[in-house]
């Protein structure tokens, strides 16, 4: 039995009290596409370093995302807003969940200081679920945008948000802020949702990411999903249309890897010709980008895939 286990803020406190006492789910073993270099170079140290002098949180130390090391070398992090605590608890995830502090006044300051410090052209901002707060964090997405824009005004910034279920008017205040690119993963097909993510409603997110091109035609919008946690090829290739039908730009697709014996087993390693197969198939139905790999994550590569992203687009106005 593996459970991870917080020593930082509450020594002995396991990480995910809600799964304690789930069974044990026994993944296969990984096969040979899947590897990845420890992290152990000096962009890897001094990306960390600024990180932690200015008290951040990222989403690829708390998710555990396997392309840390190569990303952190380059200078490159995906800042995590609102605290690391999630109030879902999500079969796939390795956030902590719990009841979260009261928000950091400072942190979007603190987000834009980091953001110069290393340099971005290009941030990603993404955030823990809040159904605790009356806007789901909406506001305090706008004020980290704005922040980083006044500090950055050449940094493009992408956002990967919550779902803001039930949160009238969350979306609008966000697309208000004007981000460049707007991310929300759907992270796997409607059959799996009441196992994989429970808390969140498929159509729903299918609507939030209509509505953004709605509000704004000028913003990217971005998606993506997991394999591997039992779905079928049609199922895939469905989400794809209904992303298209919410004109969807850019879509990822990468393999589901299993945190720790108490979240979602891997039902399959896909192997990478499946996944060069769903991107091709993509291309097809319209997406002006497709991110298709076993190690695609949704901000992996982010930087690169914006300009390419910006490319496509000026390509198929013409």
């Amino acid at each position: 039995m593996v459970v991870i286990v917080d020593t930082i803020s509450n020594p002995l406190r396991p990480r995910h009290p809600e799964k304690v006492n789930r069974p044990d789910f026994v993944s296969p073993p990984k096969p040979d596409w899947i590897r990845v270099r420890a992290p152990n170079t000096r962009g890897y140290a001094d990306t960390r370093n600024i990180v932690r002098a200015n008290g951040l949180h990222t989403v690829c130390e708390e998710a555990g995302c396997p392309n840390i090391g190569e990303c952190w070398d380059k200078k490159h992090a995906t800042f995590m807003i609102m605290g690391d605590t999630c109030t879902r608890a999500c079969a796939f995830c390795n956030v902590k969940t719990g009841l979260p502090n009261a928000l950091d006044a400072a942190e979007p300051q603190n987000v834009a200081e980091a953001v110069a410090k290393l340099g971005l052209a290009h941030v990603v901002i993404t955030s823990v679920d809040r159904d605790d707060l009356a806007d789901g964090g909406a506001q305090h997405f706008a004020e980290t945008i704005g922040a980083i824009r006044a500090a950055c005004p050449t940094t493009t910034i992408e956002i990967l948000t919550p779902d803001f279920l039930r949160k009238e008017g969350a979306l609008e205040v966000v697309v208000a802020a004007k981000p460049d690119v707007f991310n929300h993963n759907l992270e796997t097909v409607p059959s799996r949702y009441l196992t994989v993510r429970p808390g969140a409603r498929y159509f729903h997110s299918i609507r939030l990411l209509q509505r953004v091109k709605e509000l704004d035609p000028t913003i990217f919008t971005k998606s993506g999903i997991m394999v591997g946690l039992g779905e079928e090829r049609h199922e895939v290739l469905q989400v794809m249309d209904d992303l298209r039908s919410a004109e969807v730009d850019f879509l990822t697709i990468g393999q589901y890897l299993q945190p720790t014996r108490k979240h979602h087993a891997v039902m399959r390693y896909v192997p990478p010709d499946e996944f060069s197969s769903y991107e091709k198939v993509a291309y097809t139905k319209g997406f002006l980008m497709v991110s298709a790999s076993p190690l695609t994550r949704s901000s992996h590569h982010a930087g690169e895939d914006f300009a390419r992203l910006k490319a496509a687009r000026a390509a198929n106005s013409h």
